[in-house]
Protein backbone atom coordinates (compact mmCIF):
# COMPACT_ATOMS: atom_id res chain seq x y z
CA UNK A 1 0.00 0.00 0.00
CA UNK A 2 1.75 3.13 -0.48
CA UNK A 3 1.95 6.18 1.80
CA UNK A 4 -0.39 8.29 0.37
CA UNK A 5 -3.27 5.80 0.67
CA UNK A 6 -2.02 4.71 3.95
CA UNK A 7 -2.26 8.31 5.10
CA UNK A 8 -5.88 9.01 3.53
CA UNK A 9 -7.10 5.93 5.39
CA UNK A 10 -5.74 7.12 8.76
CA UNK A 11 -7.38 10.40 8.77
CA UNK A 12 -10.73 8.57 7.49
CA UNK A 13 -10.20 6.31 10.43
CA UNK A 14 -9.96 9.53 12.79
CA UNK A 15 -12.48 11.62 11.53
CA UNK A 16 -15.19 8.71 12.19
CA UNK A 17 -13.61 8.19 15.34
CA UNK A 18 -14.12 11.97 16.20
CA UNK A 19 -17.61 12.20 14.71
CA UNK A 20 -18.49 8.83 17.20
CA UNK A 21 -17.42 11.23 19.44
CA UNK A 22 -19.25 14.28 19.04
CA UNK A 23 -22.47 11.33 18.17
CA UNK A 24 -22.12 10.20 21.70
CA UNK A 25 -21.51 13.55 23.08
CA UNK A 26 -24.52 15.09 21.93
CA UNK A 27 -27.20 12.07 21.90
CA UNK A 28 -26.40 12.64 25.57
CA UNK A 29 -29.65 14.58 27.65
CA UNK A 30 -26.63 17.54 28.42
CA UNK A 31 -25.47 17.72 25.28
CA UNK A 32 -29.10 17.88 23.75
CA UNK A 33 -29.71 20.82 26.03
CA UNK A 34 -26.06 22.36 24.68
CA UNK A 35 -26.87 21.83 20.94
CA UNK A 36 -30.42 23.56 21.49
CA UNK A 37 -28.73 25.92 23.05
CA UNK A 38 -26.19 26.72 20.31
CA UNK A 39 -28.88 26.59 17.87
CA UNK A 40 -29.81 29.94 19.35
CA UNK A 41 -26.66 31.31 19.79
CA UNK A 42 -25.27 30.49 16.36
CA UNK A 43 -28.20 31.97 14.86
CA UNK A 44 -29.33 28.72 13.37
CA UNK A 45 -32.66 29.69 12.15
CA UNK A 46 -32.47 33.33 11.88
CA UNK A 47 -30.72 35.36 9.04
CA UNK A 48 -27.32 36.18 9.43
CA UNK A 49 -27.49 38.77 6.97
CA UNK A 50 -26.50 42.62 9.17
CA UNK A 51 -28.20 45.32 6.43
CA UNK A 52 -25.02 47.68 5.91
CA UNK A 53 -22.69 45.87 7.82
CA UNK A 54 -20.53 43.19 6.31
CA UNK A 55 -18.14 42.85 9.28
CA UNK A 56 -21.26 42.08 11.89
CA UNK A 57 -22.77 39.82 9.25
CA UNK A 58 -19.18 37.69 8.02
CA UNK A 59 -18.55 37.18 12.02
CA UNK A 60 -22.14 35.88 12.61
CA UNK A 61 -22.21 33.79 9.54
CA UNK A 62 -18.85 32.43 11.29
CA UNK A 63 -20.56 31.38 14.28
CA UNK A 64 -23.58 29.66 12.33
CA UNK A 65 -20.62 27.71 10.27
CA UNK A 66 -19.06 26.32 13.62
CA UNK A 67 -22.44 24.89 14.38
CA UNK A 68 -23.24 23.17 10.84
CA UNK A 69 -20.24 21.90 11.25
CA UNK A 70 -21.39 19.92 14.67
CA UNK A 71 -24.48 19.33 12.87
CA UNK A 72 -22.98 17.55 10.23
CA UNK A 73 -21.08 15.30 12.60
CA UNK A 74 -24.31 14.54 14.37
CA UNK A 75 -25.66 13.58 10.39
CA UNK A 76 -25.90 9.70 9.49
CA UNK A 77 -23.81 8.33 6.78
CA UNK A 78 -27.06 7.61 5.34
CA UNK A 79 -28.98 10.82 6.17
CA UNK A 80 -26.47 12.81 3.61
CA UNK A 81 -28.67 13.17 0.89
CA UNK A 82 -31.42 14.27 2.43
Amino acid sequence: MGEAKRKEEDLQRYVEGLKKNYQFIFNTDEGKQVLSDLEKRCHFWVTTNVKGDSYESAYLEGQRSVFLFIKSMLRNDNEKGK
